[in-house]
């Protein structure tokens, strides 16, 4: 697949790594918490703040296979300094730009690289472990998505707060540019194979295995974004709390999200199917117990910390994905967080759905819960599918 150049350190390239993740969590998840802010400094409604949102992931889906594609050839580390470097860029705009569409653009712009990278940086990390590792060395980068939840959101808010939302995003520019720094420092320069080609990435999207694997994250964590998106107003407008609750609800959600990477990953190297299908049902449990808890905080507070723990489901099936298109991984394992950012917009606007429909704010738990077995359901059909080809050609098929 690709050939290592040089010797680095497993654990410096991985936290290098992941110090990327970390600044694309913060703008992400930062962004959605500063809407009140920019949209009344550029003069637009929340509704349409919310399209900055909407950009961003778009642009997520439509970079994430642009890239892989364009960059087949590309060697591993210089592809990612590149990525950060773009990242870098396209976060200093926003930080300056000066009109709503300026804006708008460059959001589209920053998400750009983002499935790039987490695709790239996964497959870099799990050559530098044995095989048996490689589901913890990929959710040892994504843990830097986490964290940002716990730490980096947190920190970008008040700088936002106390100095203006333009510094949210000026927050970001150094943290992206110092990880393409120490992955340029750092990292093994793996270059890609003499045979490496976009037909050839291309050609894995021939597995139906590859499909369905993106379909059950693309369906099954909508959930998850659902009750992320609509927490402040279950708290707030349901259970009578002060909005000063919210963000300690939050980092508790993101201290789970960081721990289930870490469980996740370690199940996904023992089994990546039994690993997807217990992620799955805890999601279900836990969405049903939101439902029936939404008015008393300090029972939400629990839920949130397990129910952060199943999105350990996303190094499970970015470790499958590898697996599946061993020869050509860069496509499909891109294409991981295009599923994500589609589960991302699915969650919040079937939620928003019930809710315009009178159903409640509770309800969001139980269009959570759906979409979470609706996951599970094409899971199984995955594995169904995978069985004729046990004693068959198919790498990975019946992996777990």
């Amino acid at each position: 697949m690709i050939r290592q150049q040089t010797v680095a350190h497993p654990m410096l390239v991985t936290l290098a790594l992941a110090l990327g993740g970390f600044a694309i969590g913060v703008a992400e998840f930062a962004t959605m918490s500063i809407l009140p802010f920019f949209s009344e400094d550029f003069g637009v409604t929340e509704a349409v703040a919310g399209r900055a949102i909407s950009s961003y992931a778009l642009g997520v889906c439509v970079g994430a296979p642009l890239i892989a594609l364009g960059a087949a050839r590309v060697s591993r580390r210089g592809l990612l300094v590149v990525l950060m470097s773009l990242y870098a860029l396209a976060n200093g705009l926003s930080a300056i730009a000066p009109s709503w569409e300026m804006f708008l653009a460059s959001r589209f712009a920053a998400g750009l690289p983002h499935g790039a990278f987490f695709g790239v940086a996964g497959l870099m990390a799990a050559s530098l472990v044995p095989p048996e590792r490689r589901a913890r060395a990929v959710a040892s980068v994504l843990t830097g998505l986490t964290v940002a939840n716990v730490v980096g959101v947190p920190l970008a808010n008040l700088f936002g707060a106390q100095l203006g939302w333009r510094w949210t995003f000026a927050f970001v520019v150094p943290l992206a540019a110092f990880c393409a720094l120490f992955v340029r420092m750092l990292a093994p320069k793996l270059e890609a194979t003499a045979d490496a080609s976009p037909l050839r990435e291309l050609s894995t999207l021939k597995s139906r295995q590859i499909w369905l694997t993106l379909a059950v994250g693309a369906i099954g964590t909508g959930g998850m974004f659902c009750i992320y998106s609509y927490l402040a107003s279950v708290v707030m407008e349901y259970a009578g709390e002060p909005k000063t609750v919210v963000p300690v609800l939050l980092m508790i959600f993101g201290i789970g999200m960081t721990c289930g990477q870490f469980i996740f990953g370690w199940l996904a190297d023992k089994g990546q199917m039994r690993a997807a299908a217990i992620a799955l049902s805890v999601a279900v449990v836990m969405m049903l117990t939101f439902w029936a808890v939404a008015d008393n905080v300090w029972l939400i507070a629990p839920v949130l910390l397990i129910l952060g723990c199943s999105g350990g489901l996303s190094s499970v099936l970015q470790a499958r994905l590898m697996t599946l298109a061993e020869e050509a991984p860069t496509l499909s394992a891109a294409l991981n967080h295009s599923a994500f950012n589609f589960a991302n917009a699915l969650g919040p606007m079937l939620g928003g759905m019930a809710l315009a429909a009178g159903a409640g704010w509770p309800s969001i738990g139980l269009v959570g819960a759906g979409l979470a077995l609706a996951g599970l359901l094409v899971l199984g059909i995955t594995a169904l599918d995978a069985q004729p080809r046990r004693h068959g050609r198919g790498p990975g098929m019946a992996a777990g």
